[in-house]
């Protein structure tokens, strides 16, 4: 059938990714650095993608296309949410995506009660993380060497209040976080990233996960580093 379907210019495309994520019935998709539309039947035509490209790279178009199929998008959504991190039934207990929802620190400081905990998902090992998740949406994602939260004090209060936690040691786990660390930026609507290092020289190699991983996801986020020294103080 002839319908109207989107059409995305690659010339113009800057592949940060913005269309993707516009995009509800999760017809676009980046590859190779651009935007591509994967499948027709996928596409509403309603083009609510159209008005977030900063580059004016989508259009729309009449021709030759599938009829757009409300199940199977419903169904590719199903399959997605399925894949987050093992969240459903099946898997490890101890890697299955939990939000946690916690009263605000003032609750229970002005109730009398200990210092309260800010982490605010599971899990929270770089490894073990799902690549989407619900917490992921809007999120500030601290990226942090497990050792800063033992070598500074207020780690919590400082660095973990409103962010969601991900945190690695690439000298014990001895693997490159970058491509994980890619397709959890990529693939979710992050606001910005904070990376917190021990000043060792191993903790260098999160440091460049986390700005290799930005690079590569195509988008441009705002993001700082905080390096922690051994005696718990911040270097910079």
């Amino acid at each position: 059938m002839v319908r109207r379907v989107i059409q995305i210019d690659e010339e113009k495309c800057n592949g940060c990714g913005i269309c993707a994520e516009a995009c509800h019935e999760g017809a676009i998709g980046i590859v190779d650095g651009k935007a591509k539309l994967l499948r027709d039947d996928y596409c509403d035509g309603l083009g609510d993608c159209l008005p977030n490209c900063p580059v004016g790279a989508i259009s729309f178009i009449e021709r030759e296309a599938a009829a757009y199929d409300e199940a199977a998008v419903q169904e590719n959504k199903k399959k997605k949410m399925q894949a987050m991190g093992q969240a459903l039934s099946g898997g490890c207990p101890g890697s299955r995506m939990r939000q946690l929802e916690r009263k605000p620190a003032e609750e229970n400081q002005n109730a009398g009660l200990p210092v309260s905990s800010e982490l605010r998902q599971w899990p929270v090992q770089i490894k073990l993380a799902p690549i989407n998740a619900p917490y992921f949406d809007g999120a500030k994602l601290l990226i942090a060497a497990d050792c800063t939260a033992y070598a500074y004090g207020s780690f919590h209060q400082d660095f973990i209040r409103g962010k969601v936690t991900l945190i690695g040691c690439p000298k014990l786990d001895d693997v490159d976080y970058s491509e994980k660390l890619t397709e959890i930026i990529r693939n979710n609507d992050i606001k910005s990233v904070t990376v917190v290092r021990m000043e060792v020289p191993c903790c260098g190699g999160l440091e460049h996960a986390a700005v290799t991983a930005l690079k590569n996801s195509g988008k441009f986020i705002p993001w700082n580093v905080v390096t922690i020294s051994i005696d718990g103080k911040i270097l910079d």
